[in-house]
């Protein structure tokens, strides 16, 4: 098992209830194939520059152990999700 790190932005307009669903679904996937060692939300942020239109997105970061194979799964769903702004997965192990 290697350990990953993904930071993911969601739209900051969303409710809070439809925001845990897509964080939870998050997990759930990494959950199937691995281990989810550590959640953070960073909350509403500004962002560096404006995205869609947007200027603000909730931030999520979440350490998580998995196989190889788990990143690309993960990074397909954040592709496919129409909540998800931007994402960032990194093999933690490398060095």
């Amino acid at each position: 098992m290697r350990k990953y790190e993904a930071m993911f932005i969601l739209k900051s307009n969303i409710e809070e209830e439809k925001r845990n669903e897509v964080i939870n679904k998050f997990k759930s996937i990494i959950a199937a194939d691995g281990e989810v060692t550590n959640v953070d939300e960073w909350g509403n942020r500004k962002l560096a520059y404006e995205i869609n239109k947007m200027n603000e997105g909730y931030y999520v970061l979440i350490n998580f152990n998995g196989s190889a194979d788990l990143p690309k799964e993960l990074d397909r769903n954040f592709r496919i999700s129409d909540d998800v702004i931007r994402h960032l997965i990194v093999n933690l192990d490398e060095k």
